[in-house]
């Protein structure tokens, strides 16, 4: 009965993220709909500028990688960090082998998808980050791959830590297309 009264409170929870509509104009193809603890993100890949990390990160989400991993890295004032479905914690990457740089002139700003990655600049994987502000020290040294058209305000209320102690997630993740 417990389990039961469970399955309904959260399917009441996760209704109104559910129902909300995608924006207009929103190339289906290429957005990403993260349904996090905190409400619903969307942001726009930027295949026209990164196409390799923006395949990777649709591919991840279709084979549902990124389902339930949680925001490990969150600096105030900067941005949260994700995508890590491996080890949960910011040490793993996909079975996939890394995706060469694809730096561009696309500033680092609030609302901005980067690429996380180590030291070596050809090491993105699965991670991925959201500024919170803009971020100029990261123009030009890491790949933009997309940005938020809707939810900031989901993104702002992300729990802060680096680590985050019980850290908000990314409950699901899907390409807007595949949305039934």
């Amino acid at each position: 009965m417990i389990r039961i009264l469970s399955l309904i409170a959260a399917l009441i929870c996760a209704a109104p993220a559910l129902a909300q509509t995608l924006p207009a104009g929103l190339d289906k193809a290429n957005a990403i709909v993260i349904d996090t603890t905190k409400g619903r993100v969307i942001f726009k890949l930027r295949p026209d500028i990164a196409p390799q990390h923006a395949e990777r990160i649709k591919l991840l989400a279709r084979e549902g990688y990124y389902n339930n991993v949680p925001f490990h890295r969150v600096i105030e004032g900067f941005m949260a960090q994700t995508g890590d479905g491996k080890n949960f914690n910011g040490t793993g990457g996909s079975k996939y082998p890394n995706v060469p740089a694809e730096f561009s002139n696309v500033p680092f700003k609030r609302g901005i998808v980067g690429m996380a990655r180590s030291s070596e600049p050809n090491s993105a994987n699965s991670q991925f980050f959201i500024m919170f502000a803009d971020g100029s020290s990261l123009n030009g040294k890491y790949t933009v791959v997309g940005e938020v058209v809707s939810g900031m305000d989901v993104v702002d209320k992300i729990k802060r830590g680096e680590p985050v102690v019980d850290p908000d997630k990314m409950v699901k993740v899907q390409v807007a297309s595949d949305i039934k």
